[in-house]
């Protein structure tokens, strides 16, 4: 079966057109061009802001028009992965694969997050049967790498009263909270040295990882491939004098890492044991992570002598510096059963071409100020191994209002649809919910979706009997909003 016949047709049909159009973060003109198109095509007014945000509005079914104004929320961009590295997101449309109950993709990100609120959105605007008060549909631009759109909204692009963002990821749950968050960058300057002509160099791969989101995966152990990679080369560096050419590892500051590899030599006269000390070490990595990383995979091979190695005494400062750096969840929630309050992620390590390393970490939580206290510890951590370290500017968290007007219509029309009370939730990942509140303090605020589930990872995939349910409560929380007055 297609993506396009599956039911709620409406919806299926629209994501299916959206998973063909590439729109990497900061690169959604195409989907931007889309959307425009389709309320063109739906003769439904549109504007843009200076950023690239796009608003369509749809009027008020007769009779509802004094109902307050809802606007429905989902961003544009979808993060980028697949197992193949050539694999150009930019141009190249994914394939997605129906697998018994669930929607994937082959190789790559899905793109449902938030591909589907997208689409549930356009096909609220478009449907004709269902009651409502005044709609605004708000699609923003560039969420996952920095909520640019979010930041920079206009002024005059919302006028609503409620907002409900379409962009979590777990049936029969509401979210009325999320975390805040903030990136540290470090930067590592080496010298060039010669590569040592006596030493054999190979390729250490840490591939086929898990990874995931670095906000709703978090708490799961996985394998960060950054990690991994690192301890092996601070055992290996115990050992041997070891010298570095190459090391890369992770894409994205809000996805954990799945592969790392590097470039390493030692004496020739050392390579078999350390060709045994890999095999063990891949032994125990597998015997550690049995049950949570079913593929994960550690690979050697003999390569050709670089042309330039860095300098030893800045390779194992970051040699050092990686294997110790803080990572995963720093502390749960003591208001919320379940949820991680703080965490930290080290998302990527990147060799630049001004003779430097970069090293990309992300720091989460509900408390402002620990959020700040964990990346403090970050940027002290990396200053001590001499990096040049900097904080980017964060994003606020969304304080759980547990006396929300559109929580409780949301919560009675999901179990007025199905007999079941959702739970009412905070998320550890963010959402652009905080930055909308500073701007408009005045908005009641919800968050729903389907089940998706290893997001920010190219086994992200949607159940597709809780898309159905998600798009009926939506509606039937829309038509009960109708009812209302301002």
């Amino acid at each position: 079966m297609k993506v396009s016949e599956l039911k709620p047709t409406r919806v299926f049909s629209i994501f299916d057109e959206i998973t063909k159009i590439p729109r990497p973060s900061k690169k959604e003109e195409k989907i931007r061009a889309y959307l425009l198109d389709f309320a063109k095509k739906h003769n439904l007014d549109a504007k843009t802001d200076a950023v690239g945000n796009v608003v369509i509005t749809k009027p008020a079914t007769p009779g509802h028009e004094n109902a307050p104004t809802v606007i429905l929320q989902g961003h544009m961009d979808m993060v980028c992965e697949a197992n193949d590295k050539s694999f150009n997101f930019e141009t190249t449309p994914i394939t997605t694969v129906v697998d018994g109950e669930w929607v994937r993709a082959e190789g790559t990100t899905l793109g449902a997050d938030n591909g589907i609120g997208v689409a549930a959105s356009l096909a609220v605007l478009t449907d004709p049967d269902l009651v409502h008060g005044p709609l605004e549909a708000l699609f923003t631009m560039d969420e996952e790498t920095g909520m640019t759109g979010a930041f920079g909204l206009g002024e005059d692009m919302i006028n609503g009263d409620i907002l409900i963002n379409l962009d979590s990821e777990d049936d029969a749950e509401l979210f009325v909270g999320c975390a805040g968050g903030v990136d540290t960058v470090c930067t590592f300057h080496y010298n060039r040295s010669f590569a040592p002509k006596d030493f054999h160099y190979f390729r250490i791969a840490v591939a086929k990882g898990q990874g995931g989101h670095s906000g709703g995966d978090i708490h799961l152990g996985r394998a960060n491939a950054n990690k991994i990679l690192a301890r092996f080369l601070f055992d290996l560096s115990k050992e041997h004098e070891i010298a570095i050419s190459e090391i890369d590892g992770g894409n994205l500051r809000n996805a954990i890492p799945r592969a790392a590899h590097a470039v390493v030599g030692v004496h020739t006269s050392h390579k078999e044991s350390v060709r045994v000390a890999l095999n063990k070490y891949a032994a125990d990595i597998a015997d550690e992570y049995a049950g949570i990383e079913p593929t994960l995979e550690i690979t050697m091979e003999s390569v050709d002598v670089p042309d330039f190695c860095l300098d030893t005494e800045s390779a194992i400062s970051l040699v050092r510096a990686v294997y110790s750096a803080p990572h995963g969840v720093v502390s749960m929630s003591r208001e919320i059963e379940g949820l991680v309050e703080t965490s930290t992620n080290l998302a990527s390590v990147k060799m630049g071409t001004d003779n430097t390393v970069v090293v990309t970490t992300s720091q989460r939580s509900s408390v402002n100020s620990r959020k700040w206290d964990i990346a403090n510890q970050v940027e002290a951590h990396f200053l001590l191994a001499g990096a040049e370290v900097k904080h980017g500017e964060g994003y606020p968290g969304w304080k759980p209002n547990m006396q929300s007007p559109i929580m409780a219509i949301a919560s009675e029309a999901y179990k007025e649809l199905y007999g079941v009370t959702p739970k009412i939730m905070a998320i550890h990942a963010g959402l652009e919910c905080g930055l909308f509140l500073e701007k408009y303090p005045h908005l009641d605020m919800v968050s729903f979706g389907p089940t998706l589930r290893d997001v920010h990872s190219p086994s992200e995939r949607m159940h597709i009997p809780a898309v159905e349910r998600f798009y009926e409560q939506l509606k039937l929380t829309l038509t009960k909003v109708a009812d209302l007055k301002k």
